[in-house]
């Protein structure tokens, strides 16, 4: 085999590791363990991370399929209960991403703690790596409307809800609708009283 044919293939083998049924069974054995649920495809590092601790998901979380989680050497993703991450929906972390319980993605989501360095002009894009602004963290109790981008360095407070197609690149309050891009609080949440909801 030419030294072109094994790279071709070994690169084949890493993109499609997550297909492998060996490897479909040992990510599901994780979950098992965690009571968390997974529908595949999924799609990332996600293996090595669970293995190694890295990657962290609460008891009745549902990961749908086509999401991706990727994370750095040193990086880690921890994801609370019964959390749920509709189709496509993407984590990538280079230090850490945190997410509370009960909080709802819908499709194509994305959330990461730093960016794609474009500002050499001697190297492309694809070998530039990454800056950071710090973690990012979202809180519990909170929903995320479709196609939402969660920037690095960000805190969302427990109980918001994102607008679709947002774009959230600065804090946003606890107990607020924020919506836009960038998204901006468009106001605060009314919270029925309990004899309310009766």
């Amino acid at each position: 085999m030419s030294s072109r044919a094994k790279l071709y293939f070994q690169k084949w083998r890493w993109y499609e590791r997550n297909s492998r049924p060996l490897r479909r069974a040992r990510i599901r054995l994780h979950m098992l363990r965690a009571e968390a649920f997974i529908r595949f495809p999924i799609q990332g590092n996600v293996l090595e991370a669970l293995d190694d601790g890295r990657l962290t998901i609460g008891a009745g979380t549902l990961l749908e399929p086509g999401c991706w989680i990727t994370i750095a050497d040193s990086g880690r993703v921890e994801i609370g209960e019964g959390c749920f991450l509709n189709m496509g929906t993407m984590i990538a972390a280079q230090d850490r991403v945190t997410i509370g319980d009960h909080t709802m993605f819908a499709n194509w989501c994305f959330v990461s703690d730093a960016a794609h360095r474009y500002d050499d002009p001697e190297l492309p894009v694809t070998w530039q790596g990454f800056t950071s602004k710090g973690p990012t963290t979202i809180g519990s109790n909170c929903w995320f409307g479709t196609n939402c981008v969660v920037n690095t360095g960000v805190t969302v407070g427990d109980r918001c809800v994102i607008g679709a197609n947002s774009v959230v690149t600065r804090d946003i309050p606890p107990g607020t609708v924020a919506a836009g891009a960038p998204a901006k609080v468009i106001r605060e949440i009314h919270f029925a009283a309990a004899a309310d909801s009766r």
